[in-house]
């Protein structure tokens, strides 16, 4: 097999100096420049069998591209560049890999996030909350969710009035009040016999069942923004992304000590 410096020898030809007017062997670059790719030893173990050759092929040859190399030293320089790069790649695959670990196990927690998102406000237990649900919804769709919840609870509140306030028929008033989504849980409790259908009945619904569940619903549609912000918050996990910044830090040196090389070696060679 031809090394490298082998077949830059025998892919050299001769030109004329226009200034010096001496012959002077140049290197046909063009010819070589995908050797590194072929016969490059980073190249062949940088890239994993699951990994796209393709891609880092790629980015070689652009790398070659922009600082093309004289000989085999700055060469193996652009292949380390190469390198570091790939591994600062995998970096941020196995940090996006961490955040969305942590993300699924918080989500599966709305109770301890929930309340934490706004510590000062009532309501927000997280109870029976799929805080999926709050991450897959546009702000058009909480504004229409917190305009319904105040609906539902203005009404729930107003049947809780008419039923305190008593006299003729209030049990038929309070319960019209409802929004038809309330008014139909509020029957299908009474056909389970888990509530008789007088205003005693139906003022303990609201009061034990209904209208926490209605203050609920708006406190989470007011506060999605900062339970969406809590969620990413605990989910970061910014302790388990340690040793991979500790890592990207060290490639992050590695890549500039070779470039440091790289550029020292291009500027004697010029000088």
């Amino acid at each position: 097999m031809q090394t490298i410096e082998a077949e830059v020898a025998t892919r050299s030809v001769v030109t004329t100096s226009p200034i010096a007017g001496t012959d002077t062997p140049v290197a046909n670059y063009e010819a070589v420049r995908f050797n590194a790719m072929k016969h490059g030893i980073l190249s062949r173990l940088a890239v994993l069998a699951h990994e796209d050759q393709a891609e880092f092929s790629d980015m070689l040859a652009a790398l070659l591209d922009e600082h093309q190399p004289a000989g085999m030293t700055e060469r193996h320089l652009i292949e380390e560049l190469a390198t570091i790069i790939w591994r600062k790649r995998r970096v941020l695959l196995a940090e996006g890999a961490k955040i969305n670990e942590g993300l699924k196990n918080t989500l599966g927690s709305p109770k301890s996030v929930m309340p934490a998102a706004a510590p000062f406000q009532r309501g927000l237990s997280g109870e029976n909350t799929d805080l999926r649900d709050l991450f897959d919804s546009t702000p058009a769709d909480n504004a229409e969710r917190l305009k319904s919840a105040e609906l539902d609870l203005a009404a729930v509140q107003k049947a809780a009035a008419i039923l305190r306030k008593g006299g003729a028929n209030a049990y038929g008033k309070a319960r019209r009040a409802l929004i038809p989504e309330s008014r139909d849980w509020w029957d299908e409790h009474v056909a389970d016999e888990e509530h008789p259908a007088t205003a005693e009945g139906l003022a303990e619904f609201i009061c034990v069942s209904l209208e926490p569940i209605c203050y609920r619903m708006v406190q989470e549609a007011r506060f999605t923004t900062a339970i969406k912000a809590q969620t990413v918050g605990e989910g970061l996990q910014a302790h388990r992304l340690e040793k991979l910044n500790r890592y990207e830090t060290h490639l992050d040196r590695k890549f500039e000590r070779t470039l440091a090389m790289l550029l020292k070696l291009k500027s004697l060679r010029g000088g």
